[in-house]
This record gives C-alpha cells, sequence and structure tokens, in this order.
C-alpha cells in the first residue's frame, strides 16, 4: 500500500531487549495526507539501519510517499494492528506545479482565441 502526505510529527525512538536478547530499535512517525476522511497515519519503522537511514533524511514538515504493510499480531487473545513502513521518500511536488502551471497556460490561450474571434 501507499500513502503521499506531510511528516506531521516524528516521535521518540525506543529501544529494547528481546527474548531471545536481541537489541531491538523503532520509532513511529505521523503522515497526514490532504483526504477528506481518515487522514492521518501513524508508521513503525523497525531496525537500527533503517530506524537510523529515515532520522537521517527525514524531518517534520517533509512531504513524503510512504509504502507499507499492515501487520497484525496476536498476544494472549488480544490483537494488535500497526502500519510497517518499509520505503520512505520525498514526494515529487513538482507534478502537481506543472499541472497548475499548464492550466493557466490553457485559460491564458483560451482568452486570446476569444479575442481573435472578435468580428472587428
Amino acid at each position: 500500500m501507499k500513502v503521499t502526505g506531510k511528516i506531521e510529527k516524528i516521535l521518540e525512538t525506543q529501544t529494547g531487549t528481546s527474548k531471545a536478547g536481541k537489541e531491538w530499535k523503532k520509532t513511529s512517525f505521523v503522515v497526514k495526507t490532504e483526504d477528506e476522511y481518515n487522514n492521518l497515519y501513524c508508521f513503525e519503522i523497525f531496525g537500527d539501519e533503517k530506524v537510523d537511514n529515515f532520522l537521517q533524511y527525514n524531518e517534520e514538515g517533509n512531504m513524503v510517499d510512504v509504502d507499507f504493510n499492515v501487520k497484525t499480531n496476536e498476544w494472549q487473545g488480544k490483537y494488535f494492528t500497526s502500519l510497517d513502513a518499509w520505503k520512505v521518500f520525498k514526494s515529487d511536488d513538482s507534478k502537481l506545479n506543472t499541472e497548475v502551471d499548464n492550466d493557466s497556460a490553457k485559460v491564458d490561450n483560451d482568452s486570446e482565441e476569444a479575442d481573435d474571434d472578435l468580428p472587428f
């Protein structure tokens, strides 16, 4: 799945030790989209290298595309669902700007054509 939006908040990085004795690290971040409904997502990134890369290249306010999986775990009869981000990259806003510029040019061209249709 994929979502495009602005990083609203990067939460504090969490660390711990697994039952097997391995150290782990994870961070969460909140993305807000421009959708009318259900426009707030909280993603998790798990693993030392992934967390470090994310924190190095991203900050609050960045527009990003997030590829993610929905993951559900069961623990003692309770179910927990998380959005597991596996790829985060800066969104390409230039497409939006180009579309807006093309629309403006189209309106200007229509106005010129209307002037050419005048009988005098």
